[in-house]
């Protein structure tokens, strides 16, 4: 049997085994672990008893359990604890031996967790809310939708029973792999502290009239991934064209998925039961980020770039915008400029305070959805899909633009003078088709 080979880069390391390393082998061990957690930034999967070009040799039970041992030496040295994810036997020369696949992730510090955002889809009453309730409530559902009534943000969801607007939930997870949720952590804070990797799932509006918003919150969020959940009794309904391939290794499917645009893993589960539900979590704890550290990197030495999603006014702290830093890092205190405003300009402004998953932090990374706090700033001045910018970069604005676009389908002639409403990153904009230029 054969894996497929080692690659250089990434976060996935193959060693035939881990038994007595001398003392300058260990270190250069500890050094290559620290390096597969940077390029998975804070997660490494380990599979021991598999040599570099992918062949399945297998251990011993002895060999297997000093690796092990290694193994949680060299994560002890580098802050990181490890989780046996799956031991399998492999045929060799009728000798039982097991190769073993371990989850290296490290211990979070300064709140610096592996945070994935995860935009969740669906049909109308296909039961998004309910599962999202379970997931991160901690309880099942009682057949009639109590899990998802702590999720709705307005009274016509509740009388409904159907999202309407955009909302947020958290998934956590610690560095032994465990959950982290409600049931037993009162608030978000207390999620944030005591996890390594966050899971942020994106409710969407399933009923097609929300249509609009469901689009903002895919464009404008940047999530990482997208989970479609299909009634059992309904069957695919979405006004999207999803194409489906089935794997079943579940640990395989997680590495798979975030490098292969042809994998879905599919789970057939209930809300009611928790029929499969513990498969999902394992899935989601060991889903690696689609981002290396390289990447990652590269992004935080630009300038700093902001997008306006939403905007507050919160009594004692004043305005507030939530959104995602694109590019650059920001920090308590800084100052950046916003806009452009109805007249092309951009505005002075300072960042008071910065708050991840309802939670306090002084440093924001490219990448990480936040709320930003502004004070005094006079929010009326403020709009949706506006950006904070450093003012290095001397910002322009531009009132017309280039788009290669495809017909799908329209009811009426598309032509010059037409309008269109264009979504842009969090920007959706009313726009008139000034000229038509060639078409394939």
């Amino acid at each position: 049997m054969v894996s497929p080979k080692e690659a250089e880069e990434g976060n996935i390391e193959y060693k035939l085994k881990l038994v007595n390393p001398t003392q300058y082998r260990f270190e250069h061990l500890a050094t290559q672990l620290k390096w597969r957690l940077q390029e998975g930034r804070g997660e490494a999967v380990y599979q021991i008893g598999v040599e570099d070009n992918g062949l399945l040799v297998g251990l011993t039970e002895e060999d297997m359990k000093a690796s092990l041992k290694t193994l949680r030496r060299m994560a002890e040295k580098v802050g990181a604890d490890i989780t046996l994810l799956r031991e399998r036997e492999v045929d060799c020369d009728r000798a039982r031996r097991k190769i073993a696949e371990v989850l290296v992730r490290k211990v979070p510090d300064d709140q610096q967790f592996l945070d994935l955002r995860v935009a969740v889809l669906g049909n109308v009453d296909s039961g998004k809310s309910t599962l999202l309730g379970v997931l991160t409530q901690g309880e099942l559902d009682n057949g009639r939708g109590r899990a998802r009534l702590n999720l709705f943000r307005h009274l016509h969801e509740i009388q409904t029973g159907r999202t309407s607007s955009i909302s947020f939930e958290i998934l956590g997870f610690n560095s032994k792999g465990a959950v982290v949720n409600y049931s037993d952590s009162r608030t978000a804070e207390e999620i944030c502290e005591s996890s390594s990797k966050m899971i942020t799932f994106i409710d969407l509006a399933g009923h097609y009239k929300y249509l609009k918003t469901t689009i903002f919150g895919l464009t404008s969020y940047c999530p990482d991934f997208a989970m479609l959940v299909v009634g059992a009794n309904t069957g695919i309904g979405l006004y999207l064209c999803i194409y489906i391939y089935i794997l079943a290794d579940i640990k395989m499917a997680a590495q798979q998925f975030a490098q292969s645009s042809s994998v879905t893993p599919i789970f057939t589960l209930s809300s009611v039961s928790g029929e499969n539900l513990d498969l999902l979590k394992v899935f989601f704890n060991i889903l690696p980020p689609l981002s290396n550290s390289k990447e990652q990197e590269e992004l935080m030495q630009q300038l700093t770039e902001f997008q306006v999603d939403e905007i507050y006014s919160v009594p004692d702290v004043g305005t507030v915008v939530g959104g995602t830093l694109y590019s650059g890092v920001c920090r308590e205190g800084e100052r950046l400029v916003v806009g452009p405003t109805d007249d092309g300009r951009f505005l002075r402004l300072k960042v008071c305070s910065i708050h991840r998953n309802r939670s306090g932090c002084r440093v924001l990374r490219a990448g990480q959805a936040a709320t930003l706090a502004l004070g005094n700033f006079d929010r009326s001045l403020l709009r949706k899909g506006m950006v904070m910018v450093s003012p290095k970069m001397n910002p322009t604005i531009c009132w017309q633009f280039e788009a290669a676009i495809v017909l799908l389908f329209h009811a009426k002639t598309f032509r010059r003078g037409f309008q269109v409403t264009v979504h842009v990153g969090n920007v959706r904009q009313t726009a008139t088709v000034e000229c038509l230029l060639g078409k394939v």
